[in-house]
């Protein structure tokens, strides 16, 4: 299984099964609304890494990208499945 399958699971089984303390199950309870500005936060912070050309800050920014679309795609019911079928669909 690649990461980002295993760390989507990751955060469905959060959703089903809360579990207390969890900074995932903070973004899922706050909301579509609190998510997505978390997403955008972690972009401008990837770009200015980028910006700067530091490699590290980037990969680190990158990751909290990811993660943050991530717990989005779950609360909004999207699947990887639904993600690498549009991608697809953009190859020709």
């Amino acid at each position: 299984m690649d990461i980002i399958s295993e760390l989507y699971n990751v955060v469905l089984n959060r959703q089903k099964d809360p579990q207390e303390g969890s900074y995932t199950n903070y973004l899922l309870e706050a909301g579509t609304e609190k998510i997505a500005k978390k997403l955008g936060e972690e972009a401008v912070e990837t770009a200015i890494a980028a910006a700067k050309r530091s490699k590290t800050e980037a990969v680190e920014e990158i990751s909290d990208v990811i993660y943050h679309m991530l717990v989005l795609m779950v609360d909004m019911g999207i699947t990887p499945d639904d993600i690498e079928k549009e991608l697809r669909g953009r190859r020709g």
